[in-house]
């Protein structure tokens, strides 16, 4: 089954420099020689997003991210697991765990 990780980072949870990219590059090193890792990317600051909705025909464009809250989605991983529980227990090894959350939703197949 595959499965979408939306890595998260908590703003207010400091890191030492070097700490988070070190973490990930050891994670990411891991997951690849066990070929559960799809495909993953950082993504663009949370500052830089744009928020569209449309409502009531009318389309409305909201610079900035979608919520106004320390914890921003940073990036996404896509997994392939047996399951959700062990897509579960992959995302609790993820580095960015620790620094905020990795939200974990399966793919409909």
């Amino acid at each position: 089954m595959k499965f979408l990780y939306f890595v998260c980072r908590d703003a207010t949870i400091a890191a030492r420099p070097g700490e988070i990219a070190g973490a990930v590059d050891t994670w990411l090193a891991d997951v690849g020689a066990r070929h559960v890792l799809l495909e993953g990317q950082p993504l663009a600051p949370p500052s830089t997003a744009v928020t569209v909705r449309v409502r009531n025909g009318r389309v409305v464009d909201k610079a900035g991210p979608f919520a106004a809250t320390s914890e921003q989605i940073v990036g996404f991983d896509i997994v392939e697991c047996p399951s959700m529980e062990d897509a579960v227990d992959e995302a609790r090894r993820h580095p960015m765990a620790p620094y905020g959350a990795i939200e974990v939703r399966a793919f409909n197949e």
